[in-house]
Parts: structure tokens; C-alpha cells; sequence
């Protein structure tokens, strides 16, 4: 697809960006209540910030996950993996079938926080891990701490990924992406909203934003 096109596509978007931030603070708000979660879930994240600020970041390990997810997602596509490399410095992946997704994924894809809530479902699942529960909010917000920051800081530099496919259209696929995270996730971490009444909200506030741009021109 010409860049131009993904432009043009990126700037039709913006209007379910908007309403998608939205429907983030109405989920926020309903789930405000859940102490249980966001206490360890915030104090995990509070954690991975001192060490993000305060200690030496652990760059192989952020560019591991970035080159893998890249890999995942090909394989989700149906495309092989021919080659990855992995430096602290960088590293990349060769893959034999690429899409803006396969592209995009490792910056709205949390991998590791991923990992972590299909370890805790199967060990859930098998042996009720419910009095882990606390534990496994913990390591979930320093997981998607580590995803946000590290992801953050990559994209000061450079990125190939980000020209390949321009900077608006990566900038509202990115925020798509880490948006519908949130907004499916929260309502399943902390059982204060559902799905349904998410993706309702996320509607209307698109229709919001169309209605006042009707209004304005």
C-alpha cells in the first residue's frame, strides 16, 4: 500500500483514536474501584520505573521480545522466520511474508505481560492459583511498565519499522493497538466492566467525536 493511501487512512482514524481515549476514561472510571488490582498492578509498575530510571535498562532482553514479537506475529500471518539476530545494541528479523501489523506489532504488543497472564491462566486453570493473584498483578505491571517505557525510549531513535510505513499511520496503528490493550484487558484484570460495554462505549464515543466535527465544518 502507497504511503500516501496509509496517510490518507491514518488521518480517517484519528476520529476512532479520539474515541478510543474516550472509552479508556470511562473503563478507567469503572474500574477505579479495583483496589485489589491496581494497587499491586501500579506498585509492580513503580518498580520497573526505578529500575528503568535508576539501574542499567535491559536492553538484550527488550530487544529479544521485540524481534520475537515480529516473529510471532509472521507466523500468525502464515509467513516463515528465516533469520533473527538479537544485540543489546539492536537486531533485527527476517521474515518471508510482511504486513503493517507484522511490522508495528512489538510497539503495541506487550509480549512479556502477554506471557505472564498465559502462564497465570494455565497455572489458574490447573492448580487455582487464586491467593497468587496479588503476585501475579505485581509482575503484570512491571511487565507492561517495561513494554510502555522501553518502547518510549526506542522510538526517540530512528526506527525503520516506523518510516517504512510513516509516521501518522504507525502513530495511530501504535495507539490503536496499545488502547485496545488496555481497554480489553482492564475490564478482564479487574471484572468491573465487560467487553460488550467497552467495544459500546468505544462506539459512541466515536460518534461523539463525528458529531462534533459535523458541527464544527
Amino acid at each position: 500500500m502507497p504511503k500516501w493511501i496509509k496517510l490518507l487512512v491514518a488521518i480517517a482514524l484519528l476520529p476512532v483514536c479520539a474515541g478510543a481515549a474516550l472509552a479508556l476514561a470511562r473503563v478507567l472510571h469503572a474500574t477505579g474501584g479495583a483496589d485489589l488490582t491496581w494497587i499491586p498492578f501500579l506498585g509492580g509498575a513503580a518498580c520497573w520505573c526505578v529500575i528503568f530510571f535508576l539501574l542499567p535498562r535491559p536492553m538484550w532482553i527488550y530487544v529479544f521480545g521485540h524481534e520475537l514479537t515480529h516473529a510471532l506475529w509472521a507466523w500468525g500471518f502464515g509467513g516463515k522466520v528465516k533469520r533473527m539476530k538479537v544485540t543489546s545494541a539492536g537486531g533485527h528479523v527476517i521474515v518471508s511474508k510482511n504486513n503493517f501489523l507484522i511490522t508495528l506489532a512489538p510497539y503495541f504488543f506487550p509480549l512479556y505481560a502477554v506471557i505472564i497472564v498465559a502462564v497465570f491462566a494455565l497455572g489458574h486453570f490447573l492448580w487455582n492459583w487464586q491467593r497468587f493473584l496479588v503476585y501475579f498483578d505485581l509482575l503484570l505491571g512491571a511487565a507492561y511498565a517495561f513494554h510502555v517505557t522501553l518502547t518510549f525510549h526506542t522510538l526517540q531513535t530512528r526506527q525503520t519499522d516506523i518510516t517504512s510505513q510513516g509516521w501518522l499511520f504507525s502513530a495511530v496503528i501504535i495507539f490503536l493497538g496499545n488502547v485496545a490493550v488496555l481497554l480489553f484487558g482492564m475490564p478482564l484484570l479487574t471484572g468491573r466492566a465487560g467487553l460488550l460495554d467497552t467495544l459500546g462505549w468505544w462506539f459512541q464515543g466515536t460518534g461523539l467525536v463525528f458529531h462534533w466535527l459535523q458541527k464544527l465544518f
